[in-house]
């Protein structure tokens, strides 16, 4: 039996990282290349300014910013910002607006505010980003008709009418065989689609529609790249101060979110990829340092603004980069671009650009994004900043945005119901929802209908309760028990049996996860009555709890579920763990339904195959999970204080062959192990940061490394493991201290999972795995 392969380090496999890097370089700078010269013809800036900033985006901010592996340049965020500057104050006052905000950003990045802006609900983020996508695209629409675009969205929309009646069949022609080649090439089937797609989509489709508009002799209007010595440069501003300062805020103000966001979803990329060095994390105020360099880099060589870019950092991700080489090197080879392939590049149709933008355009409003922000529901919050941005502009677009979505948050928090029913002589007062200083005077009313020297029991049924209506709770608990009542509060906010306490202990028995737990609290009732008070059976706890999830958990979670049960199960791990009711696997791994196929026993055991008397349920799960629905991990997960390794370490050999013992005869191995008996073991498991508590614990880590070699003797998970296509990870909870451990490979060590960082050698953890 093969025992090391799930704690083996696997070889660094691929290219050398400056192979890899120069390869990955390329490939960006090809889809870099067509989508800076169509974003300059958008703005309508003069078309150097793309190669300007995306060779400037590349250098400097590659060499500056935070995040290694992140490509920047001119994005089609920033299009119709530029535009509207452009239009209102010429090219060479934008210039200098881009300079202004690189400096506003470096002031940013000084006062470390930068991961200030990853609070801003994603809801706004993408309402913006879409806004700007549909203005994009209906101004890009009238080059690719062949026409030219007004100043607004409005403008546009009613300037199609006469567009459509005067088509030009020629530049429409060029736009048709563009957009069919983006929307193509990806698919194109067989070793000729292996062998194309190594061509960029973008550089493909303009390429095409460049040879075809040569070939035919077809007349229309190309690019058109002027001498560098005639190149604009920045001037002194001219116009209005406030108006120039709003300019300022809002390229800085797009600029910084884009590019903050984009390094964070670069972030979680990189930490996915499987089989290259992760570069370090980014460092988001570095970041932020390196993109106002390269505005006022780019901005005083008459550049576009400079931003992270996700599809182009996306791109360097996928194709192997693991340093900021890459990104340099793209900038590089731009900067060689635009001064040795000009003739070529005058020889690009200006509707093959217009037709590349539009679908950017078109791509910014994301499905994905309308399904999340759905989910968490927020779409009025994405629909109020979409519209407002496309009819405002994007700075009051974000602020009308901001402004919905703090409307909504504080219509949740006072969306408070507190009724009051009398049952059996008891008045029963129920608050569903937050108990805030807004809910005050319903809930003094609602108090106030309560008879003095009544029985009383207050339902909180929210996870906080602020000091005003603590106060207001307490008061009245206090004058009504002095006239005789009693009061009792339970529920989620309040202890039971008990007077209400300060407001930071609220929960009392009942913890944070309650939200989504079916929770119920019992009556902790003193010895002497418990005869008078018994304790809710477990037939009432599920019930309550039942009803609990009906009303709280199941509007929220129905939707989801009815996606599943459309399109059924694709978890991405099979999790074996323990079947001790401490281990609340889905709240461990911040995972939710659909997620993880879990399978649990006593003491997490994996029992070999073919073995007498083995259980075949444990292989049958093993088997349906990989063969079926082709898992990409399996994880065994062992915990402190397990009862199954406590009986295999205390339970006598020979008695009585109860059920327990024989199914604790697969833990014998473990056993050995933990002990040296097992031909070819080294040391012991152990935790990386202190020796083990007790044999208890050190039998419990030996057992999730026993049990991973008894994976392998499964067929199926040794097949896969020997193709590269499963992983297998140990993994050790300690209950009493919350805290996760994950069995770094080749070492028999578990190392402390912390709140931030992944860990060296363990695969991708469980958040990255579900993205």
């Amino acid at each position: 039996m093969t025992a090391t392969a799930p704690t083996r380090t696997r070889p660094p496999s691929g290219p050398h990282p400056r192979a890899a890097d120069v390869s990955a370089s390329i490939s960006v700078f090809l889809i870099a290349l067509p989508l800076s010269l169509g974003i300059a013809l958008a703005t309508g800036a003069p078309l150097q300014a793309g190669l300007v900033a995306a060779a400037v985006g590349g250098l400097v901010a590659g060499r500056f910013g935070g995040a290694p592996l992140q490509v920047s340049g001119p994005a089609a965020g920033l299009t119709v910002v530029t535009a509207e500057l452009i239009l209102q104050y010429g090219w060479r006052t934008t210039c200098a607006i881009t300079v202004l905000a690189g400096l506003s950003q470096l002031g940013l990045s000084c006062l470390k505010v930068a991961r200030s802006a990853l609070m801003v609900s994603p809801a706004i983020v993408h309402g913006m980003l879409a806004g700007i996508g549909v203005t994009i695209a209906v101004a890009q629409l009238h080059i690719v008709l062949g026409g030219t675009p007004q100043s607004s969205v409005i403008d546009n929309i009613r300037g199609l009418p006469a567009q459509l009646a005067q088509l030009q069949l020629t530049a429409i022609s060029v736009s048709f065989l563009t957009i069919a080649t983006l929307l193509s090439w990806p698919r194109i089937p067989g070793a000729v689609g292996t062998v194309a797609r190594r061509v960029p989509a973008a550089l493909a489709a303009v390429a095409l529609a460049t040879v075809f508009a040569a070939g035919t002799g077809l007349r229309l209007p190309r690019v058109d790249l002027p001498s560098w010595r005639s190149h604009a440069l920045p001037g002194l501003p001219e116009g209005p101060v406030l108006g120039i300062l709003a300019a300022v805020l809002t390229v800085m103000l797009v600029a910084s979110v884009e590019s903050l966001l984009s390094a964070v979803a670069v972030d979680k990329l990189a930490a996915a990829r499987k089989g290259s060095p992760r570069p370090p994390r980014a460092d988001l105020d570095r970041e932020l340092r390196g993109q106002g360099t390269a505005n006022i880099v780019s901005g005083a060589l008459g550049g576009l603004p400079v931003t992270g870019v996700a599809v182009r950092s996306a791109a360097n991700v996928a194709a192997g980069a693991v340093s900021r080489n890459s990104t340099m090197l793209h900038g590089l080879w731009v900067v060689l671009a635009a001064a040795l392939l000009v003739p070529l590049l005058d020889l690009i149709p200006l509707a093959a650009l217009a037709a590349l933008v539009m679908a950017v355009g078109i791509q910014m409003v994301s499905i994905n994004h309308i399904r999340s922000v759905t989910r968490h529901r927020e779409i009025l919050v994405y629909a109020v900043t979409l519209v407002a941005v496309v009819l405002l502009g994007v700075l009051e677009g974000v602020a009308l945005g901001v402004a919905v979505a703090t409307g909504v948050a504080l219509h949740r928090l006072a969306r408070t119901r507190i009724t009051v029913q009398e049952q059996d002589g008891v008045h029963h007062v129920r608050v569903r929802g937050q108990l805030t200083f807004l809910a005050v005077p319903r809930l003094s009313r609602a108090l106030s209908q309560v008879p003095q020297g009544t029985a009383a029991v207050v339902e909180l049924d929210g996870s906080f309760i602020d000091h005003a209506a603590y106060e207001t709770l307490h008061d009245w608990q206090e004058g009504h028990t002095a006239h005789g009542g009693t009061v009792e509060i339970t529920g989620r906010a309040g202890r039971p049996g008990v007077e209400i306490a300060e407001p930071a202990t609220a929960h009392g028995c009942c913890g944070p996860w309650t939200p989504w737990r079916n929770h119920t609290c019992s009556r902790p009732s003193p010895p002497e009555t418990d005869a008078q008070a018994p304790a809710q059976t477990g037939s009432g706890q599920l019930a309550s709890g039942l009803s609990a999830f009906q009303r709280d958990t199941a509007p929220l979670v129905r939707a989801e579920l009815a996606r599943l049960a459309k399109e059924g199960q694709r978890p991405s791990q099979l999790f074996l763990t323990c079947a001790d009711s401490r281990l609340v696997t889905s709240m461990i791994t911040s995972s939710g339904p659909g997620d993880l196929f879990t399978v649990r026993n006593v003491g997490n055991l994996v029992p070999l195959p073919g073995e007498e008397g083995a259980d075949e349920s444990v292989a049958a799960a093993i088997e349906y999970a990989v063969d079926v629905l082709r898992v990409g991990s399996i994880t065994v997960c062992g915990h402190s204080g397990c009862g199954a390794m406590q009986a295999l370490l205390n339970s006598p050999r020979g008695g009585a062959r109860t059920p327990l013992k024989r199914w604790l005869r697969h833990g014998v191995p473990s056993l050995e192990r933990m002990t040296g008996r097992l031909p070819g073991d080294g040391d012991p498991p152990r935790l990386a940061e202190r020796e083990s508590a007790d044999p208890v614990e050190q039998l419990c880590l030996a057992n999730v490394v026993q049990q991973l070699d008894h994976l392998l003797a499964h067929e199926g998970v040794a097949r896969r493991v020997a193709d590269g296509s499963l992983e297998l990870h140990g993994m050790y909870f300690h209950v009493g201290e919350a805290q996760a451990y994950l069995l770094v490979n080749g070492t028999g060590v578990f190392h402390r999972v912390s709140p931030e960082e992944a860990l060296p050698g363990i695969g991708v953890t469980f958040e990255e795995s579900r993205a």
